[in-house]
């Protein structure tokens, strides 16, 4: 279920004929993706198989934001610390990605939408055109959202002082382009998905075999198939 007041979608680029893409990225509505099993996700990344040693940088990383995190009163999800601290994980979605997604970490930031809750941001187009981000909420909800808005650029110039650059800020509230939206329950969710359809991007577009593609990756694909009327 989607948590109000936000609306779902999914931000990705094409899977070839299957799903096009009129630009990088395209929001798909999310009930036309392929449903997850969402039950089979318990946080231990059972689908990446080996995860790896712990990086103790990371761990450190993780450490510092949780302090940060309490003091509004809120806590890391264990699957995004298990995501961001295994080095099979970490860094997984860079590796794959067709539009050159990079993991990219920040500090909480305010949400533009509920004042308690906040965001931090961790992956993003190399461009910015698209930035992802843990959504954490003081009842202890949490989720990944996407959106156009740079949150912690809006959060540095609001917090800069400066009245003209605080005047020229977007406005945002205005700009259903710059809207938040909701993508994922978890963070293995979103990670799921992404390294699936990205996975699927190289497979269709001829840099990886399409011979090497799994069963689990062929049946997210057939949903498209199935979807046309094209399925076999």
């Amino acid at each position: 279920m989607i948590p109000a007041p936000f609306r779902g979608s999914w931000c990705a680029t094409d899977l070839g004929d299957h799903r096009p893409c009129r630009y990088t990225y395209e929001r798909y509505p999310i009930e036309s993706v392929p449903p997850l099993d969402e039950k089979s996700f318990t946080g231990d990344f059972a689908w990446r198989g080996d995860l790896g040693d712990v990086l103790d940088g990371q761990m450190a990383a993780m450490d510092s934001l949780g302090t940060d995190l309490a003091e509004a009163g809120l806590s890391l999800p264990t699957d995004f610390v298990t995501y961001m601290t295994r080095s099979n994980l970490y860094r997984c979605l860079d590796e794959v990605s067709g539009t050159c997604c990079w993991t990219s970490l920040s500090t909480p930031l305010p949400s533009p939408i509920e004042p308690d809750a906040r965001m931090v941001r961790f992956f993003r187009d190399q461009q910015d055109c698209v930035l992802w981000y843990l959504y954490l909420r003081p009842d202890g909800d949490s989720f990944v959202v996407h959106s156009y808005r740079d949150i912690e650029w809006e959060a540095e110039v609001g917090s800069s002082g400066d009245a003209d650059e605080i005047e020229n800020l977007p406005d945002f509230d205005n700009d259903l382009d710059y809207e938040v939206f909701w993508c994922a329950p978890t963070v293995e969710i979103f990670a799921y998905r992404f390294w699936t359809e990205s996975v699927l991007q190289l497979a269709l577009h001829g840099e990886r075999p399409i011979e090497d593609l799994d069963e689990a990756q062929l049946a997210y694909l057939n949903h498209y198939a199935q979807a046309s009327g094209r399925s076999r």
